[in-house]
């Protein structure tokens, strides 16, 4: 019963790591990020699309990190309205697989 539980919990584990892994990070640069209401603004957007996962604002650097769930993508046009719409400048994005 006790391997049963390991095997289980191991299990687990791997299918976490893997569907976490199968996604995509996008590290976007933005003008206009000043204070933690912009930071808050931000995220309420993002966590509105469909396949985001987190969502970080670093306000010194002028970046927002997103995770976005495996198969699920954030488009160069969507990210300018949605910064635009939210009173901030797009700067570019770079993305990676998680």
């Amino acid at each position: 019963m006790k391997n049963f539980f390991k095997a289980l919990i191991a299990l687990f584990l791997l299918g976490s790591l893997q569907a976490h892994a199968a996604g995509t990070q996008y590290d976007i640069q933005v003008n206009g990020l000043a204070c933690p209401f912009c930071a808050y603004n931000i995220e309420k957007k993002f966590k509105k699309i469909e396949g985001v996962q987190k969502v970080d604002v670093e306000l010194e650097a002028g970046k927002v990190i997103v995770d976005m769930a495996e198969g699920a993508k954030l488009t160069e046009p969507q990210l300018i309205k949605l910064f635009k719409d939210a009173g901030f400048t797009f700067k570019g994005v770079t993305e990676k697989p998680l």
